[in-house]
């Protein structure tokens, strides 16, 4: 059965695994790409290459100064990923603990004498490393989480050469060529948990931060809960259905500290 789901699995790697049949990929490109259409048409502007220079509390609200000007508002949503405790500490706010960590992914070819049209999503019981179809390609990754300063990440050769080794263990693949390979940052506090909720030491400071590895699966639900948040409105009533605990991702739980 192993190797009619996964054709490309070496025999005798693995003895059992897990069939999940219950979920879908997501295309993140097309999503992200949604959500800014839907942002700009309804009246926001995107500035990017706008680095952060000084976070300023004011009598109406927050002057932000940054590489492409001053930007003013009533809150700020600290939305900024990896640099998440860096724009936490400019503006006086707690710190969470945020830690970026390293993840690597490679595009290969696909290997000779199979289809890979059908080929799932295979992941490591101990999630060493996980294989996909990706455009007619494979894409692969150790999934690493290795912690580093917040950065414009690149790939690490170390990295690289360690998901071959495993993946060319796991399958019958031989890497002849790496197309692409790429990094990037996933952010975690203590408790692996998302961080959204006002700073208890500053005011109109709303802290959105912290998805790990899991942000654009949460992205439409943590931010309707986030706006409703901020406009002082009740949460939706689809997030609380779902026993939603709002203290299970506000800044000052104990589990953070």
């Amino acid at each position: 059965m192993l190797q009619t789901r996964i054709p490309p699995l070496r025999k005798g790697y693995a003895a059992a695994a897990l069939w999940d049949d219950g979920t879908a990929e997501i295309d993140v490109a097309a999503l992200h790409q949604g959500y800014l259409r839907q942002f700009k048409a309804n009246g926001g502007a995107v500035h990017t290459n706008a680095e952060v220079q000084k976070v300023t509390k004011t009598s109406s609200g927050w002057t932000l100064a940054s590489t492409q000007g001053a930007f003013s508002a009533k809150y700020v949503v600290n939305a900024s990923g990896a640099w998440a405790d860096v724009l936490g500490e400019m503006a006086g706010a707690e710190r969470i603990g945020l830690i970026p960590k390293r993840r690597t992914a490679l595009i290969i070819d696909a290997p000779d004498g199979y289809d890979i049209n059908d080929l799932p999503l295979t992941v490591d019981v101990h999630e060493e490393f996980y294989l996909k179809p990706e455009a007619g390609k494979l894409l692969i990754s150790q999934a690493n989480e290795d912690r580093e300063t917040p950065c414009d990440v690149q790939p690490d050769e170390m990295d690289i050469a360690i998901c071959v080794d495993r993946i060319e263990r796991a399958f019958d693949i031989s890497v002849r060529r790496i197309e692409r390979s790429w990094a990037g940052l996933r952010s975690f506090v203590a408790d692996k948990c998302p961080v959204a909720g006002f700073s208890k030491q500053v005011e109109g400071f709303y802290w959105l931060a912290g998805q790990g590895g899991y942000g654009i699966q949460s992205a439409p639900a943590l931010a309707e809960y986030a706006a409703a948040k901020i406009l002082g409105q009740d949460i939706p009533e689809h997030i609380v259905g779902e026993g939603f605990d709002p203290a299970s991702v506000k800044p000052d739980r104990s589990s953070l500290h």
